[in-house]
C-alpha cells in the first residue's frame, strides 16, 4: 500500500513538473515568448495590423515590424523594438523612418493568456494621442 501511494505521489509530482506554468505576469514571461506573429487592433485605426517580432541582435529584447493596411493604398510598415520592462509591461517603440520614434506601445499581459495576449495603450508621437490596443499572438516566427 505504501509503495502504491509513493508511486502515485511521484507520478503526480512528475506530471506537474512536465507542464510549464502559464505566466501570471509579464515578469514571468521569457522574452522568447514574444517572438512570432501577432495581430494588433488599435482603437481609432481601421483593420488589423500585422506584427512580427524576433530576437533583437543587440540586447535582450525584440525587434520587428508592424504592417498596417491603408484601405486601397500601399500598406505602411514601421520598425519595432522593445522588451518587457522592470514592471513586467510590454514596452515597444515604433519608428516609421528607422530613426525617430513615431509611436510607443505599453501593455500588460492578460491573465490566463499564457503570454499570447496584451492590452494597453498605444501613443502616437505625432500628436501625443493615446489609443487602447489589443495584441494577440497568432503564430511562431518563421
Amino acid at each position: 500500500m505504501k509503495r502504491r501511494l509513493l508511486l502515485a505521489l511521484c507520478l503526480a509530482a512528475g506530471g506537474a513538473l512536465a507542464e510549464p506554468a502559464c505566466p501570471a505576469s509579464g515578469r514571468e514571461l521569457p522574452v522568447g515568448a514574444l517572438y512570432g506573429q501577432w495581430e494588433a487592433r488599435i482603437e481609432g485605426e481601421a483593420g488589423i495590423a500585422r506584427v512580427r517580432l524576433a530576437k533583437h541582435p543587440e540586447y535582450e529584447g525584440v525587434r520587428g515590424t508592424i504592417t498596417r493596411e491603408s484601405g486601397g493604398g500601399p500598406p505602411s510598415v514601421a520598425q519595432l523594438a522593445g522588451d518587457i520592462d522592470d514592471e513586467g509591461l510590454l514596452n515597444i517603440d515604433e519608428s516609421l523612418d528607422g530613426r525617430a520614434i513615431s509611436g510607443n506601445w505599453l501593455g500588460e499581459l492578460q491573465p490566463g493568456s499564457c503570454g499570447k495576449a496584451f492590452k494597453g495603450a498605444w501613443r502616437n508621437a505625432s500628436d501625443d494621442s493615446t489609443h487602447p490596443f489589443v495584441l494577440n499572438k497568432i503564430g511562431s516566427w518563421q
